[in-house]
Protein backbone atom coordinates (compact mmCIF):
# COMPACT_ATOMS: atom_id res chain seq x y z
CA UNK A 1 0.00 0.00 0.00
CA UNK A 2 2.83 2.46 0.84
CA UNK A 3 4.29 1.67 -2.89
CA UNK A 4 1.50 2.77 -4.47
CA UNK A 5 0.76 6.07 -2.41
CA UNK A 6 4.60 6.84 -3.07
CA UNK A 7 3.77 6.09 -6.94
CA UNK A 8 0.76 8.28 -5.99
CA UNK A 9 3.05 11.01 -4.74
CA UNK A 10 4.86 11.15 -7.87
CA UNK A 11 2.56 11.35 -10.31
CA UNK A 12 1.44 14.44 -8.48
CA UNK A 13 4.60 16.21 -8.01
CA UNK A 14 5.44 15.54 -11.89
CA UNK A 15 1.55 17.30 -12.24
CA UNK A 16 2.44 20.33 -10.19
CA UNK A 17 6.15 20.49 -11.58
CA UNK A 18 5.16 20.28 -15.22
CA UNK A 19 7.20 22.37 -17.49
CA UNK A 20 9.30 24.45 -16.73
CA UNK A 21 7.63 24.71 -12.78
CA UNK A 22 4.13 25.06 -14.56
CA UNK A 23 1.31 23.19 -13.53
CA UNK A 24 0.20 20.99 -16.54
CA UNK A 25 -3.42 22.05 -15.43
CA UNK A 26 -2.37 25.53 -16.27
CA UNK A 27 -0.59 24.16 -19.32
CA UNK A 28 -3.81 22.13 -20.43
CA UNK A 29 -5.85 25.49 -19.48
CA UNK A 30 -3.78 27.50 -21.80
CA UNK A 31 -3.88 25.03 -24.79
CA UNK A 32 -7.46 24.09 -24.39
CA UNK A 33 -7.80 28.29 -24.47
CA UNK A 34 -5.44 28.69 -27.70
CA UNK A 35 -7.07 25.84 -29.23
CA UNK A 36 -10.75 27.27 -28.48
CA UNK A 37 -9.74 30.95 -30.07
CA UNK A 38 -8.06 28.98 -33.29
CA UNK A 39 -11.34 27.64 -33.46
CA UNK A 40 -13.35 30.54 -33.03
CA UNK A 41 -11.25 32.78 -35.43
CA UNK A 42 -13.43 31.93 -38.69
CA UNK A 43 -16.39 32.31 -36.52
CA UNK A 44 -15.20 35.98 -35.15
CA UNK A 45 -13.86 37.22 -38.17
CA UNK A 46 -17.28 35.79 -40.25
CA UNK A 47 -19.29 37.80 -37.78
CA UNK A 48 -17.58 40.93 -37.17
CA UNK A 49 -16.90 41.39 -40.83
CA UNK A 50 -20.71 40.66 -41.62
CA UNK A 51 -21.95 43.07 -39.26
CA UNK A 52 -18.99 45.64 -40.79
CA UNK A 53 -20.33 45.30 -43.97
CA UNK A 54 -23.63 45.94 -43.19
CA UNK A 55 -22.60 49.06 -41.91
CA UNK A 56 -19.91 50.32 -45.12
CA UNK A 57 -22.99 49.31 -47.30
CA UNK A 58 -24.88 52.50 -46.52
CA UNK A 59 -22.60 54.68 -47.31
CA UNK A 60 -22.06 55.99 -51.18
CA UNK A 61 -18.59 55.45 -51.85
CA UNK A 62 -16.76 52.58 -52.28
CA UNK A 63 -13.84 53.36 -50.67
CA UNK A 64 -14.44 51.45 -47.08
CA UNK A 65 -15.60 48.34 -48.77
CA UNK A 66 -11.92 47.95 -50.13
CA UNK A 67 -10.88 49.19 -46.38
CA UNK A 68 -12.47 46.26 -45.08
CA UNK A 69 -11.60 43.85 -47.49
CA UNK A 70 -8.23 44.97 -46.65
CA UNK A 71 -8.49 44.48 -42.77
CA UNK A 72 -10.17 41.01 -43.55
CA UNK A 73 -6.32 39.43 -43.01
CA UNK A 74 -5.56 41.08 -39.80
CA UNK A 75 -8.91 40.68 -38.02
CA UNK A 76 -9.05 36.83 -38.42
CA UNK A 77 -5.67 37.11 -36.24
CA UNK A 78 -7.20 39.04 -33.42
CA UNK A 79 -9.01 36.07 -31.98
CA UNK A 80 -5.58 34.73 -31.55
CA UNK A 81 -4.22 37.64 -30.31
CA UNK A 82 -6.87 37.91 -27.46
CA UNK A 83 -6.23 33.79 -27.22
CA UNK A 84 -3.11 34.08 -26.15
CA UNK A 85 -3.50 36.95 -23.90
CA UNK A 86 -5.84 34.54 -21.59
CA UNK A 87 -3.62 31.74 -22.23
CA UNK A 88 -0.57 33.53 -20.84
CA UNK A 89 -2.74 34.80 -18.26
CA UNK A 90 -3.88 30.97 -17.02
CA UNK A 91 -0.38 30.05 -16.84
CA UNK A 92 0.24 32.95 -14.28
CA UNK A 93 4.22 33.08 -15.58
CA UNK A 94 6.81 34.76 -13.16
CA UNK A 95 10.01 36.08 -13.90
CA UNK A 96 12.11 35.62 -17.21
CA UNK A 97 8.90 33.44 -18.75
CA UNK A 98 6.50 36.52 -17.42
CA UNK A 99 8.59 38.53 -19.71
CA UNK A 100 9.13 36.54 -22.66
CA UNK A 101 5.33 36.09 -22.35
CA UNK A 102 4.18 39.79 -22.33
CA UNK A 103 6.70 40.42 -24.76
CA UNK A 104 5.51 37.67 -27.33
CA UNK A 105 2.03 39.05 -26.50
CA UNK A 106 2.82 42.78 -26.87
CA UNK A 107 4.50 42.00 -30.41
CA UNK A 108 2.03 40.51 -31.86
CA UNK A 109 -0.17 43.08 -31.33
CA UNK A 110 2.05 45.66 -32.47
CA UNK A 111 2.32 43.55 -36.07
CA UNK A 112 -1.49 43.38 -35.85
CA UNK A 113 -1.27 47.63 -36.04
CA UNK A 114 1.09 47.98 -38.75
CA UNK A 115 -0.11 45.20 -40.91
CA UNK A 116 -3.94 46.71 -40.61
CA UNK A 117 -2.00 50.05 -41.12
CA UNK A 118 -0.11 48.66 -44.52
CA UNK A 119 -2.82 46.68 -45.63
CA UNK A 120 -5.00 49.45 -45.88
CA UNK A 121 -2.25 52.12 -47.68
CA UNK A 122 -3.81 50.75 -51.05
CA UNK A 123 -7.38 51.54 -50.51
CA UNK A 124 -6.89 54.79 -49.29
CA UNK A 125 -4.22 55.83 -51.91
CA UNK A 126 -7.03 57.62 -53.74
CA UNK A 127 -6.06 60.73 -51.41
CA UNK A 128 -2.81 60.86 -52.86
CA UNK A 129 -4.46 60.86 -56.57
CA UNK A 130 -5.89 64.16 -55.54
CA UNK A 131 -2.31 65.39 -56.12
CA UNK A 132 -2.02 64.25 -59.79
CA UNK A 133 -2.07 67.57 -61.01
CA UNK A 134 1.04 68.41 -59.27
CA UNK A 135 3.08 64.85 -59.68
CA UNK A 136 2.39 62.14 -62.19
CA UNK A 137 0.55 59.02 -61.29
CA UNK A 138 3.97 56.97 -60.94
CA UNK A 139 5.19 59.65 -58.44
CA UNK A 140 2.22 58.47 -56.36
CA UNK A 141 3.06 54.71 -56.30
CA UNK A 142 6.14 55.45 -55.89
CA UNK A 143 4.75 57.25 -52.48
CA UNK A 144 2.59 54.09 -52.09
CA UNK A 145 5.46 52.16 -52.10
CA UNK A 146 7.76 54.57 -49.36
CA UNK A 147 4.61 54.39 -47.35
CA UNK A 148 4.39 50.98 -47.15
CA UNK A 149 8.09 50.44 -46.47
CA UNK A 150 7.83 53.36 -43.79
CA UNK A 151 5.40 51.48 -42.17
CA UNK A 152 7.22 48.20 -42.39
CA UNK A 153 10.55 50.05 -40.61
CA UNK A 154 8.10 51.56 -37.67
CA UNK A 155 6.89 48.01 -37.02
CA UNK A 156 9.98 45.98 -36.85
CA UNK A 157 11.19 49.01 -34.95
CA UNK A 158 8.72 49.05 -32.47
CA UNK A 159 8.87 44.98 -31.70
CA UNK A 160 12.97 45.09 -31.55
CA UNK A 161 11.74 47.54 -28.73
CA UNK A 162 9.53 45.62 -26.84
CA UNK A 163 12.56 42.90 -26.71
CA UNK A 164 14.87 45.59 -25.74
CA UNK A 165 16.87 45.81 -28.25
CA UNK A 166 17.91 50.07 -29.04
CA UNK A 167 17.27 50.68 -33.08
CA UNK A 168 19.59 54.02 -32.45
CA UNK A 169 22.86 51.63 -32.14
CA UNK A 170 21.48 49.80 -35.63
CA UNK A 171 20.79 52.98 -37.59
CA UNK A 172 23.90 53.94 -36.75
CA UNK A 173 26.08 50.96 -37.76
CA UNK A 174 23.96 51.09 -40.85
CA UNK A 175 24.86 54.56 -41.71
CA UNK A 176 28.09 53.51 -41.89
CA UNK A 177 27.71 50.75 -44.18
CA UNK A 178 25.35 52.56 -46.02
CA UNK A 179 28.22 55.18 -47.13
CA UNK A 180 30.71 52.14 -47.71
CA UNK A 181 28.14 50.84 -49.89
CA UNK A 182 26.87 53.77 -51.75
CA UNK A 183 30.85 54.29 -53.04
CA UNK A 184 30.34 51.20 -54.50
CA UNK A 185 26.86 51.39 -55.67
CA UNK A 186 26.82 54.79 -56.94
CA UNK A 187 25.46 53.69 -60.25
CA UNK A 188 22.63 52.37 -58.86
CA UNK A 189 21.43 55.78 -56.35
CA UNK A 190 22.50 57.34 -59.90
CA UNK A 191 19.69 55.61 -61.54
CA UNK A 192 17.27 56.03 -58.57
CA UNK A 193 17.65 60.18 -59.01
CA UNK A 194 17.47 59.95 -62.47
CA UNK A 195 13.85 57.80 -62.69
CA UNK A 196 12.76 61.04 -59.84
CA UNK A 197 13.68 63.54 -61.90
CA UNK A 198 11.92 61.80 -65.19
CA UNK A 199 8.57 61.55 -63.05
CA UNK A 200 8.82 65.12 -61.83
CA UNK A 201 9.67 66.10 -64.74
CA UNK A 202 6.54 64.16 -66.82
CA UNK A 203 9.02 62.69 -69.52
CA UNK A 204 6.99 60.35 -70.41
CA UNK A 205 4.39 57.68 -68.94
CA UNK A 206 3.26 54.57 -68.82
CA UNK A 207 1.80 53.67 -72.29
CA UNK A 208 4.14 56.24 -73.72
CA UNK A 209 5.74 55.61 -77.04
CA UNK A 210 9.27 57.03 -76.57
CA UNK A 211 12.30 56.84 -78.77
CA UNK A 212 15.75 57.57 -77.55
CA UNK A 213 18.35 57.61 -80.58
CA UNK A 214 20.58 54.81 -80.58
CA UNK A 215 19.04 53.15 -77.08
CA UNK A 216 15.78 52.31 -77.69
CA UNK A 217 11.82 52.67 -79.21
CA UNK A 218 8.76 51.20 -77.59
CA UNK A 219 6.21 51.71 -75.21
CA UNK A 220 6.61 52.44 -71.66
CA UNK A 221 5.46 49.58 -69.35
CA UNK A 222 6.85 50.42 -66.04
CA UNK A 223 9.19 53.17 -64.51
CA UNK A 224 11.15 51.06 -61.48
CA UNK A 225 13.27 52.63 -58.61
CA UNK A 226 16.54 51.38 -61.05
CA UNK A 227 15.44 51.02 -64.76
CA UNK A 228 12.44 51.65 -66.78
CA UNK A 229 10.61 48.47 -68.63
CA UNK A 230 10.01 49.27 -72.65
CA UNK A 231 8.48 47.17 -74.97
CA UNK A 232 9.49 47.28 -78.58
CA UNK A 233 7.34 46.86 -81.54
CA UNK A 234 8.33 43.22 -82.21
CA UNK A 235 7.02 42.41 -78.76
CA UNK A 236 10.58 41.91 -76.89
CA UNK A 237 11.01 43.75 -73.74
CA UNK A 238 14.11 45.72 -72.85
CA UNK A 239 15.26 47.42 -69.37
CA UNK A 240 16.81 50.42 -69.70
CA UNK A 241 18.78 52.22 -66.65
CA UNK A 242 17.22 55.74 -65.76
CA UNK A 243 20.34 57.42 -66.31
CA UNK A 244 20.08 56.51 -69.98
CA UNK A 245 16.67 58.38 -70.27
CA UNK A 246 17.37 61.02 -67.93
CA UNK A 247 20.82 61.81 -69.53
CA UNK A 248 19.81 61.63 -73.35
CA UNK A 249 16.88 63.43 -75.50
CA UNK A 250 13.81 61.48 -75.18
CA UNK A 251 10.97 62.09 -77.86
CA UNK A 252 7.18 61.01 -76.80
CA UNK A 253 5.62 60.26 -79.83
CA UNK A 254 2.71 59.91 -77.46
CA UNK A 255 2.13 63.55 -76.84
CA UNK A 256 1.67 64.60 -80.08
CA UNK A 257 -1.10 66.53 -80.48
CA UNK A 258 -1.48 65.93 -84.86
CA UNK A 259 0.34 63.69 -87.12
CA UNK A 260 2.06 65.21 -89.90
CA UNK A 261 1.90 64.18 -93.76
CA UNK A 262 4.94 65.89 -95.27
CA UNK A 263 5.05 65.17 -99.42
CA UNK A 264 6.75 66.23 -102.51
CA UNK A 265 4.76 65.70 -105.45
CA UNK A 266 6.26 66.05 -108.87
CA UNK A 267 4.61 66.78 -112.09
CA UNK A 268 5.68 66.61 -115.43
CA UNK A 269 7.41 69.51 -117.24
CA UNK A 270 4.83 70.09 -119.46
CA UNK A 271 2.20 70.57 -117.09
CA UNK A 272 0.96 74.39 -117.35
CA UNK A 273 0.66 76.88 -114.76
CA UNK A 274 -3.21 76.74 -114.91
CA UNK A 275 -3.13 73.03 -114.36
CA UNK A 276 -0.43 73.65 -111.43
CA UNK A 277 -3.07 76.22 -109.35
CA UNK A 278 -5.77 73.62 -110.17
CA UNK A 279 -4.02 70.89 -108.40
CA UNK A 280 -2.55 73.26 -105.75
CA UNK A 281 -6.52 74.33 -105.29
CA UNK A 282 -8.18 71.14 -105.76
CA UNK A 283 -5.69 69.82 -102.96
CA UNK A 284 -6.48 72.27 -100.91
CA UNK A 285 -9.95 72.18 -100.72
CA UNK A 286 -9.84 68.54 -100.32
CA UNK A 287 -7.90 68.88 -96.54
CA UNK A 288 -9.82 71.96 -95.72
CA UNK A 289 -13.41 70.04 -96.41
CA UNK A 290 -12.30 67.04 -94.67
CA UNK A 291 -12.91 66.77 -90.75
CA UNK A 292 -9.64 64.58 -90.45
CA UNK A 293 -7.50 66.93 -91.38
CA UNK A 294 -6.72 70.23 -88.76
CA UNK A 295 -7.52 73.62 -90.07
CA UNK A 296 -6.93 76.02 -87.53
CA UNK A 297 -3.91 77.51 -88.02
CA UNK A 298 -3.03 78.28 -84.14
CA UNK A 299 -2.79 74.34 -83.93
CA UNK A 300 -1.10 72.98 -86.97
CA UNK A 301 0.33 74.62 -89.92
CA UNK A 302 -1.10 73.43 -93.38
CA UNK A 303 0.84 74.09 -96.54
CA UNK A 304 0.64 73.60 -100.16
CA UNK A 305 2.33 75.26 -103.03
CA UNK A 306 4.79 75.00 -106.11
CA UNK A 307 8.35 74.36 -104.09
CA UNK A 308 10.99 73.82 -107.13
CA UNK A 309 12.17 73.07 -110.17
CA UNK A 310 14.09 69.65 -109.80
CA UNK A 311 15.81 67.69 -112.75
CA UNK A 312 12.77 65.91 -114.01
CA UNK A 313 9.96 67.11 -112.52
CA UNK A 314 7.80 70.15 -111.08
CA UNK A 315 7.50 69.77 -107.80
CA UNK A 316 4.53 70.73 -105.09
CA UNK A 317 4.96 70.51 -101.92
CA UNK A 318 1.70 68.89 -99.48
CA UNK A 319 2.30 69.87 -95.46
CA UNK A 320 -0.32 69.26 -93.55
CA UNK A 321 -1.44 67.52 -90.57
CA UNK A 322 -4.41 65.02 -89.29
CA UNK A 323 -6.13 65.36 -86.15
CA UNK A 324 -5.84 61.96 -85.09
CA UNK A 325 -2.22 61.04 -83.35
CA UNK A 326 -3.22 57.16 -83.85
CA UNK A 327 -0.80 55.36 -86.24
CA UNK A 328 -4.01 53.31 -87.67
CA UNK A 329 -6.02 55.57 -88.22
CA UNK A 330 -3.73 57.95 -89.76
CA UNK A 331 -2.21 55.37 -92.03
CA UNK A 332 -5.69 55.52 -93.47
CA UNK A 333 -5.93 58.94 -93.45
CA UNK A 334 -2.82 58.97 -95.61
CA UNK A 335 -4.03 56.35 -97.99
CA UNK A 336 -7.09 58.07 -98.60
CA UNK A 337 -5.06 61.67 -99.22
CA UNK A 338 -2.95 59.48 -101.80
CA UNK A 339 -5.42 58.30 -104.48
CA UNK A 340 -7.15 61.58 -103.94
CA UNK A 341 -4.04 63.58 -105.18
CA UNK A 342 -3.48 60.40 -108.28
CA UNK A 343 -7.46 61.80 -109.00
CA UNK A 344 -6.68 65.41 -109.10
CA UNK A 345 -3.52 65.29 -110.66
CA UNK A 346 -4.72 63.08 -113.62
CA UNK A 347 -8.16 65.07 -113.73
CA UNK A 348 -5.92 67.97 -114.33
CA UNK A 349 -4.70 66.35 -117.42
CA UNK A 350 -1.63 65.97 -116.37
CA UNK A 351 0.48 62.99 -114.97
CA UNK A 352 3.40 62.45 -112.37
CA UNK A 353 6.76 62.51 -113.07
CA UNK A 354 9.37 59.97 -112.85
CA UNK A 355 13.26 60.11 -113.49
CA UNK A 356 14.03 60.47 -117.18
CA UNK A 357 17.32 61.49 -119.13
CA UNK A 358 17.70 62.99 -122.74
CA UNK A 359 20.63 62.11 -125.01
CA UNK A 360 20.99 64.36 -128.03
CA UNK A 361 23.54 62.84 -130.70
CA UNK A 362 25.10 64.60 -133.42
CA UNK A 363 26.66 63.32 -136.49
CA UNK A 364 29.39 64.02 -138.14
CA UNK A 365 29.34 65.05 -142.33
CA UNK A 366 30.51 62.86 -144.35
CA UNK A 367 30.87 59.73 -141.76
CA UNK A 368 28.55 57.17 -140.27
CA UNK A 369 27.75 57.45 -136.31
CA UNK A 370 26.56 54.56 -134.78
CA UNK A 371 25.54 54.25 -131.31
CA UNK A 372 26.03 50.82 -130.90
CA UNK A 373 25.77 51.06 -126.77
CA UNK A 374 22.37 52.55 -127.59
CA UNK A 375 21.30 50.37 -130.26
CA UNK A 376 20.54 53.36 -132.58
CA UNK A 377 21.35 51.81 -136.20
CA UNK A 378 20.54 54.49 -138.62
CA UNK A 379 22.34 58.14 -136.71
CA UNK A 380 21.05 60.40 -139.17
CA UNK A 381 17.38 59.45 -137.52
CA UNK A 382 18.72 60.75 -133.86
Amino acid sequence: MQELTDFWNTVVQVWTQGFLGIDISRILTAVGILTVAILLRGLFTKIVVTRLRALVRRSETSIDDHALDALEGPLRLVPVVIGIFFALESLELDGLALTVGVNFERSLIAFVIFWSLFRLVDPLSFLLHRLDKIVTTIMIEWLVKVIKGLFIFLGAATILEIWGIQVGPILAGLGLFGVAVALGAQDMFKNMISGILIIAEKRFGRNDWIKVDGIVEGTVESIGFRSTRIRRFDKAPVHVPNSFLSDNAVTNFSKMTNRRIYWKIGVEYHTTAEQLRRIVKEIGDYLSDSPEFESNPSRATTLIHVDSFNDSSIDIMLYCFTKTTNWGEWMVIKENLALKVKEIVEGAGTGFAFPTTTIHLEGFPGKDVKAEGLGIEDPQSV
